[in-house]
């Protein structure tokens, strides 16, 4: 269809030329199209719209398409529909606003408002009096069933009596043009960040029409929910002794594996508070603090992201690893705001819909200004005989979150036959809700040079303010259906619309973003390091440490087991893989049974074997980046992810069922080779048969990717405090691998062997150099010069040593901790360590006694350092030693 014959502008509006470049599909039959009126015209809106855009608009609307995807790349935002799995989707956002004109937003505006004040009521009552059940406006049923509804919360009054500081209002607009709300948010609503992020993109592609019509900004919003939490949290200030004057804000999210992760981020960054997981956050003294690496920084306000249910594993579910045991009892005590209050999920309940217009009479004495969505509550059987009488097809939807075999299927799924579940309905009535299906209004979407239109769903958002009134944001977050999908839902496919509220007023120029700096506004500012951050790249750098060298001992065992000096290096090989945890001691192999011994080296692998070997290391080192994945580059982070996939997918081809599952291959040998069963299992006729070449290949390529990982840790992160403890994880691993490598070899008597001076080289990666040093001879005091000694080897135990007090030293000054007893008493200088000619001394049995008893000394001086690391930044917890200290 011609643009031109479709869209009858004015001559000056569009030229022919670009009437040409677009194709109109037709509407939906019996849904409101947002686009065109019943004769076919465009609405304002749209008419200004296009007329802005003019022909070179039109014309570039493919490039602004490709720019939408560019930026979504560029900015990595995600949407982590499969974060089960540690994949993520790109954003999905069209490239169309959605517009709405500046009348019909005044009574959208007014309608929200009203919502917000209503639901704030009726939780505050709920709470409180409870006088909505004792006048039989509300049943108790729909209430106490709801497992929104907290006991817990049961008589807190929050400041001001304002429970609710944000709450979203899904809006959509009926066939005959009027909005009508389907759902209410209360819980932790999202889409605030999203929305924002939409319209940083799209303003920019249509920067003409975005000034011309006078789009109304976004940014008051978040100034007025700052300030709304801002006031909200001095309450919380008086027990105080600092001078601070503004309350610590923190935004709780689930993690990394949170749906809308993204969004987490990028809103905390772009309100200038602090993200936090349940884990960064301790409960002292009915006091609410976050652990940094300075010590514990009280909070005061918490804009959750979290379900109520996940918020304090002490008081309400238990099984819950992202909340804050103790959260509610802060609260109580008056010393944190929480926003939203836990309990208020339990009025998103979409049975709720049917009684809010009698509680907004007697709450508010008012007429609801936006009707809701036709609903049924099952519980009450004139209802339910109602819907039933009226209806043959429905939604039918949960009344509160249920699982399980007789769980309603929810909008998502499309319509139901009430007839076919009226059994299950009758069994279990208070479950269930019946909704009317509400035909979506079309929204615009364009794709190659076509227009079509989708169902959409607007998404409000009504901000408390400082006085108890609502500020409503002048846009929103508008979501629309996959292809052929009647019902919105991002997860099913659904895509993002930015949203444009117009204005007869000139725009505001307000901005959160920060304003273009000048030389002198520059300064050095440290970024905070939560102590979880510092956990975390702590032991990613232990992890990838102990993958390095664990896979470097793996392929020099395996290459030994078939060299002339197999036999004599078999019990060193035994106990060198029993320490990196390649096998352990329940895998029982005879003394000279090699063949038994690969097999369970060859088993042990998997992460699934519950074994810390290989396999383990690799997917203990993604998950400690995982949850720092914001100071990691793109190329760091997906270097490590296929260092982990890459190892899986092999050892799946090596022996399949063992890349990522299945349970742990153990087996015992008689002394010829043969496997058998130990108690624990048996070995399969494939493991006594896998293909070394194949692991071989599979171990070289992981030694490459952990070199590149080891080499982005060096060169690609900032060097704050965070990646020094990265650093100090990596050397603490080090040193003590190194002295335990010479230790073994020195008590097993190989030291001055040619086989175990071979492998000291080679796990200490020297050979080249010592042979470069000293060619044709075999000396021991060479080697251990080299391999202890020697300051310029990154391998050398004294040089790792000495540059890891250093670091220690670095981190103590950067977090301040004044208090703490210095590193240095727990680690000697490595200037008083004996040097070379004591290390030499051989005793009357020949052993290198001195040798060993440094190697467990330094072993000791680092494993104590670890100790006090993780009490000191982790923990927070005082150890005996720093008690004696302080």
């Amino acid at each position: 269809m011609a643009f031109q014959s479709t869209f009858p502008f004015e001559a000056s509006a569009v030229h022919a030329d670009a009437s040409s470049l677009l194709r109109l599909l037709p509407g939906h039959e019996g849904h409101w199209d947002e686009l065109r009126d019943a004769a076919g015209a465009l609405r304002e809106p749209w008419r200004q719209f296009f007329e802005r855009l003019g022909e070179d608009g039109v014309a570039r609307l493919e490039d602004h398409c490709a720019s939408v995807a560019q930026q979504i790349r560029d900015n990595d935002i995600s949407y982590n529909v499969y974060a089960d799995k540690g994949e993520s989707r790109p954003w999905a956002l069209d490239l169309l606003p959605f517009l709405i004109s500046e009348h019909e937003w005044a009574h959208i505006e007014r309608g929200v408002m009203q919502r917000a004040h209503l639901l704030n009521a009726i939780v505050a009552d709920i709470y409180g009096p409870q006088a909505l059940l004792e006048r039989g406006q509300l049943p108790p049923a729909l209430v106490f069933g709801h497992p929104g509804y907290l006991r817990s919360v049961k008589g807190y009054a929050p400041p001001g009596g304002q429970f609710l500081q944000v709450v979203a209002v899904d809006l959509a607009r009926a066939p005959g043009g009027d909005w009508t709300v389907i759902a209410h948010r209360t819980e932790a609503p999202s889409g605030l960040g999203y929305a924002l992020e939409n319209r940083l993109i799209v303003s920019t592609l249509f920067a003409d029409p975005f000034r011309s019509m006078r789009v109304s900004r976004l940014a008051p919003t978040y100034s007025q929910l700052i300030a709304t939490l801002v006031r909200a949290g001095q309450a919380t200030m008086r027990h105080d002794a600092s001078a601070e004057t503004s309350p610590h804000i923190a935004l709780l999210t689930p993690g990394p594996f949170s749906e809308t992760y993204f969004e987490h981020v990028f809103l905390a960054r772009y309100l200038g508070v602090t993200l936090v997981e349940g884990k960064d956050l301790t409960v002292r003294d009915d006091m609410l603090y976050l652990k940094t690496l300075a010590g514990l920084e009280r909070v005061h306000v918490v804009l959750r992201r979290l379900d109520d249910a996940f918020c304090d594993p002490v008081e309400l579910r238990a099984d819950s690893s992202i909340g804050v045991p103790g959260l509610l009892q802060v609260m109580r005590a008056g010393n944190v705001i929480v926003s939203n209050v836990p309990g208020s999920g339990f009025v998103e309940s979409p049975a709720l819909h049917g009684f809010l217009p009698r509680i907004a009479q007697a709450l508010l004495e008012e007429e609801l200004v936006l009707p809701g969505v036709a609903s049924w509550w099952c519980g009450e059987q004139a209802a339910r005989e109602q819907a039933f009488t009226r209806l043959d097809e429905a939604f039918i939807v949960p009344t509160w979150p249920v699982t399980g075999r007789d769980a309603p299927p929810g909008a998502e799924q499309g319509t139901q036959k009430l007839l076919a579940w009226r059994e299950r309905i009758e069994a279990m009535p208070d479950t269930y809700t019946i909704q009317q299906v509400p035909r979506f209004s079309c929204t615009p979407r364009y794709e190659d040079g076509t227009i079509g239109g989708r169902p959409s769903v607007l998404r409000v958002y009504a901000i408390a303010d400082v006085n108890g009134g609502w500020h409503v944001m002048p846009g929103g977050f508008t979501r629309m259906a996959a292809e052929r999908k009647a019902t919105v839902s991002m997860q099913y496919g659904g895509s993002s619309v930015d949203t444009w509220v117009l204005s007869s007023q000139p725009s505001s120029t307000f901005t959160l973003l920060p304003s273009p700096m000048q030389p002198a506004d520059l300064a050095r500012k440290r970024r905070m390091v939560s102590s979880r951050a510092a956990e975390n790249l702590f032991w990613a750098g232990r992890y990838g440490e102990r993958a390095e060298n664990n896979v470097r001992l793996l392929r020099l065992i395996l290459d030994s087991l078939e060299g002339n000096d197999a036999d004599a290096m078999f019990p060193t090989l035994v106990d060198l893989a029993m320490y990196c945890g390649l096998v352990q001691s329940g895998d029982l192999f005879a003394p000279y049974s090699p063949q038994a011994f690969e097999r369970a080296l060859v088993a042990n692998l998997s992460e699934s074997t519950g074994i810390t070997g290989i396999g383990q290391n690799l997917s203990c080192q993604a998950s400690s980046n995982g949850e720092v994945r914001g100071r990691l580059s793109n190329d760091h982070w997906r270097t490590i992810l296929a260092a982990r996939n890459d190892f899986r997918d092999a050892l799946q081809t090596l022996m399949p069922g063992a890349g990522s599952g299945g349970g742990s291959l153990q087996g015992s040998g008689n002394g010829n080779g043969n496997g058998s069963a130990n108690g624990r299992g048996e070995y399969q006729d494939h493991h006594d048969r896998y293909d070394r070449v194949t692991l071989m290949s599979a171990l070289e390529r992981l030694s490459v990717q952990l070199s590149a990982i080891s080499g982005a840790q060096g060169d690609r992160m900032t060097r704050d405090e965070a990646w020094r403890l990265l650093f100090a994880g990596r050397h603490i691993e080090r040193v003590q691998a190194m002295t335990s490598f010479v230790r073994v070899v020195a008590n097993n008597g190989q030291l001055a062997r040619p086989a175990g001076f071979d492998l000291l080289l080679q796990l200490f990666d020297c050979t080249l150099t010592y042979r470069s040093l000293y060619p044709g001879r075999f000396e021991v005091p060479a080697l251990l010069d080299l391999l202890v000694i020697e300051p310029t080897n990154p391998r050398g135990i004294y040089g790792v040593y000495e540059r890891l007090c250093n670091k220690l030293d670095e981190i103590a000054v950067a977090a301040g901790s004044r208090r703490h007893r210095p590193f240095a008493e727990l680690m000697p200088p490595a200037a008083s360590l004996p040097m070379l000619e004591l290390l030499c001394e051989v005793d009357e049995q020949g052993a290198y006694a001195q040798l060993i008893t440094v190697c467990d000394q330094i072993g000791g001086f680092v494993g104590a350092a670890a100790h006090e690391i993780s009490a000191r930044y982790f923990s927070h917890a005082s150890t005996v030693a720093s008690q004696v200290w302080s």
